[in-house]
């Protein structure tokens, strides 16, 4: 069954072959994937340095790699040894953060997609929010990204308004 998990280096070869999905169907230049297939996309393939950047990531819970990003929580959707994405829950909001990015933002590996693990990640991210004492979280998309409006909608997103081409929607943690 497919569940949300700290990242880990058992993942290592389903990360890779992941990543090389997503380079090969084009990532958004701007996203995290995109941006840390750039970075690290060779040293990946080294264990050692894949340990390292797991380390790193899950280092950001209580201190960010950029001095202009918040405290994250990365989670990775796998389904035994399989890594099928992955979601970074934001602890609070930046300006930029609030007009644009949100608290929660998630991808589902390109050979995974449409199956339901985006509703289900986004889902399961919910009370993992409300634990960081987070009420309600600001979740957006594109505006032509009718696969992620649905999945908001699918977990109780309420449309606030769009700004500067993305939709932002509101989601309660609990009751």
């Amino acid at each position: 069954m497919p569940h949300l998990t700290q990242p880990d280096v058992r993942f290592h070869r389903s990360f890779l072959d992941a990543m090389r999905e997503f380079a090969a169907t084009g990532t958004d230049p701007d996203s995290l994937i995109a941006q840390e297939i750039e970075r690290y996309g060779e040293r990946w393939r080294d264990p050692a340095e894949f340990a390292a950047y797991v380390e790193m990531v899950r280092a950001e819970v209580a201190r960010p790699r950029r001095l202009d990003w918040v405290p994250m929580t990365t989670l990775w959707y796998v389904e035994d040894d399989t890594y099928l994405g992955r979601l970074g829950i934001r602890h609070r909001l930046t300006p930029f953060l609030l007009e644009r990015g949100g608290h929660i933002g998630y991808g589902v590996r390109p050979g995974a997609r449409l199956r339901g693990h985006a509703t289900a990640m986004l889902r399961h991210a919910l009370p993992v929010c409300r634990d960081l004492g987070i009420d309600r979280v600001l979740v957006t998309c594109d505006t032509t990204n009718t696969g992620s409006r649905k999945v908001i909608e699918a977990n109780g997103g309420e449309f606030e308004d769009e700004r500067g081409g993305k939709l932002r929607y509101w989601i309660r943690t609990g009751d």
